[in-house]
């Protein structure tokens, strides 16, 4: 593959390069999608650090939000939370400075945004924009996300689930109104970078889209009924309270008493739910933890990266943790949440620190959620799946995160059953699938 670009401290393929490109040179609505290890925040990343427009970046969660540097979308659309439906809105002046001073709005995780939500940010942006008659006022919107892996979280209230049923086809953006009015350029990114094995490649694609044959599933299982190593290596499951479960069980078999570092917090951070890392962190020798954030320090070769694992050597007012036989020592970092303004004096988008979470970039790691492996990549893990697996795309996040079939362990055989597609979306990439430009892509 021919490296083509650079951009944000990353080089890109020239399948990255040629989706930039459509995105910089044109004003069309584009939703980036692509199975696991494709590369999309890598893109995202090289768009935010190298595009002229003014840009504002935003996600549904408070963690996904702060992975990318930007703001909830709740928050930097001032939008209330629950169904928001025909509510109305009062756009103060600063709001309305900000929006009408925007060229392009980057939506991480896209897929876990409601159709509600979606159709509220064309509202908000057409009334503070004074341009009513054009799809999001006017401003290009850029999507990230994969809805074969995550998937919106359907709200309790009764009311609103029967709203959604009489005026929405699905919960899902892609079945916004607004669609109606805008065309979506569908980009689907195709080299995947994770895996280099071709049958592991196709074993996942199968698993994403819920095509897995008795064979697939025959080789799934053989390769991971090998027992697995008893040397701290890491679970992957499906609830809390299995993670919480393994990891303190581990905790307490080591020697001495845990060392507790406590998060410093600084201004409106926001609920716990929200907090990037751990309000207080137990660790002792020889624990088993995570990087949470890149390594920036050093000279340019990062010690660790997002997801790294590593033991605790020792603790004092750093932490020395071992990573791939080194040894390096870890500083508290901080997590900033921002907020955008508009700035008369400059006339363009200004993003401000408007709170900080301090805390060593680490967790303990014998077990992690399947939710909060999003993103990284394992050279081996135990899935477990206990009594099933529950979600849409869960078992695929899961197989997806290891490199190769070698690295996988199943606490159990997956099961039929294990693997679940949103009917939606099977829906929505069939029917985009003569759209989707992969004249982009370049052949794997």
């Amino acid at each position: 593959m021919r490296d083509d670009r650079s951009a944000g401290g990353q080089t890109l393929s020239s399948e990255q390069t040629a989706v930039l490109e459509l995105i910089e040179s044109t004003r069309e609505h584009v939703f980036v999608t692509g199975r696991a290890g494709t590369g999309k925040s890598t893109l995202l990343e090289a768009f935010i650090a190298s595009t002229e427009r003014s840009v504002v970046v935003c996600a549904p969660t408070g963690v996904a939000a702060l992975n990318v540097g930007g703001q909830t979308i709740h928050s930097l659309f001032r939008l209330p939370i629950g169904l928001i439906a025909d509510h109305e809105f009062d756009d103060s002046a600063e709001l309305r400075k900000l929006l009408a001073s925007i060229d392009t709005v980057v939506i991480d995780e896209v897929s876990m945004v409601s159709a509600d939500l979606m159709d509220a940010i064309d509202r908000r942006l057409r009334q503070a924009r004074a341009r009513r008659h054009e799809p999001f006022g006017g401003v290009q919107v850029v999507l990230f996300g994969d809805p074969y892996q995550l998937a919106p979280v359907p709200g309790r209230d009764e009311g609103e689930r029967a709203y959604y049923a009489d005026h929405y086809r699905s919960m899902w953006f892609f079945d916004a109104a607004v669609w109606r009015d805008a065309e979506l350029r569908i980009v689907e990114l195709q080299t995947i970078h994770r895996q280099h094995d071709a049958d592991f490649r196709a074993m996942l694609t199968a698993v994403r889209h819920g095509t897995v044959t008795p064979e697939i599933g025959w080789a799934l299982n053989e390769a991971g009924a090998r027992p697995a190593p008893d040397d701290g290596i890491l679970t992957l499951a499906t609830t809390n309270a299995t993670v919480t479960r393994i990891n303190m069980d581990a905790l307490r078999k080591l020697p001495g008493d845990p060392k507790t570092a406590r998060a410093d917090i600084a201004g409106e951070f926001g609920p716990k739910g929200g907090y990037p890392a751990d309000e207080d962190l137990q660790l002792k020798v020889g624990a088993q933890v995570m990087f949470l954030r890149n390594d920036t320090g050093g000279d340019g070769h990062p010690r660790w990266v997002n997801g790294s694992l590593g033991t605790v050597e020792r603790i004092g007012r750093t932490v020395f943790v071992e990573v791939d036989g080194e040894s390096h020592e870890v500083v508290p970092a901080t997590w900033e949440k921002y907020k955008y303004t508009y700035s008369a004096a400059t006339k363009r988008v200004s993003k401000d620190v408007v709170a900080e979470f301090t805390q060593f970039p680490l967790r303990l790691a014998w077990a992690v959620t399947i939710h909060k492996s999003q993103g990284s990549t394992y050279d081996r893990a135990i899935v477990d799946l206990g009594p099933r697996a529950f979600a849409p795309g869960q078992t695929y996040v899961a197989l997806s995160r290891i490199r190769s079939l070698d690295g996988l362990h199943l606490v159990r055989p997956l099961r039929p059953s294990d693997i679940i597609v949103d009917d939606d979306v099977r829906r929505f990439m069939a029917e985009a699938e003569p759209a989707i430009g992969r004249a982009i892509s370049e052949p794997q």
